[in-house]
């Protein structure tokens, strides 16, 4: 059993900080056994965290064709205004871009995206609840197709939100890190998107309670 090159990984801290993400520390090395199955984490055929599950982890999607689609962003495209900042998140690069009312942050991070189309929603929605230390509960969806999951997961290393937690007006939608570090990059969500945790803490702290935020 190969683990990926770790080439993948600094490749794309390295891009984000070339587009501003300066001064956060490097994401810590992926967990090499996952909490919820026991087995090593590279190379697995299904995922075990709750949010990645046996059939939401694409095994197969290799996160390093997404490099070359890393550019900075202009933020006018997609927002008539910055009015309380604004969060954009880009399905097809796997990318989140964040500007400050006052345009004078912005930031770039490396994503993880919904899995399938069925699962993938775009428009326009805003934060309406920040949360430290998330608790998780799966949607009645994913309880029917994952009968086996827990009802509940309390904050810690075994919640599939990682440690901060964007909740958006759509019901169910989060913006949120994860403890399974190989999920970003990848198609691994039930239509969530996640980041490192050392990146939506960031994304936490520069965002507020009606940050805007589109998905396209």
């Amino acid at each position: 059993m190969s683990t990926p090159p770790a080439l993948n990984r600094r490749a794309f801290l390295g891009t984000a900080a070339a587009f501003g993400a300066t001064g956060l520390a490097l994401p810590s090395v992926a967990q090499q056994i996952d909490p919820y199955t026991g087995q090593p984490i590279y190379g697995a055929t299904t995922g075990a965290t709750p949010d990645a599950g046996a059939v939401q982890y694409d095994s197969q999607s290799d996160q390093r064709h997404n490099i070359s689609s890393w550019h900075a962003q202009d933020w006018r495209p997609y927002f008539t205004n910055l009015t309380n900042g604004a969060v954009l998140c880009d399905l097809p690069s796997r990318t989140v871009h964040f500007w400050s009312e006052d345009e004078s942050v912005y930031r770039v991070y490396p994503s993880s995206i919904p899995v399938s189309p069925d699962l993938t929603r775009t428009g326009r929605t805003e934060i309406i609840k920040k949360v430290v230390g998330p608790s998780w509960a799966p949607t009645p969806d994913m309880k029917k197709r994952n009968p086996e999951w827990p009802d509940f997961v309390g904050p810690g290393p075994d919640n599939p939100l990682g440690t901060h937690a964007l909740w958006l007006s759509w019901q169910y939608y989060r913006l949120h890190g994860t403890h399974d570090t190989r999920k970003i990059g990848r198609k691994s969500s039930n239509g969530c998107i996640g980041l490192y945790n050392e990146h939506i803490k960031e994304l936490y702290d520069l965002t507020k309670i009606g940050t805007q935020v589109l998905l396209i």
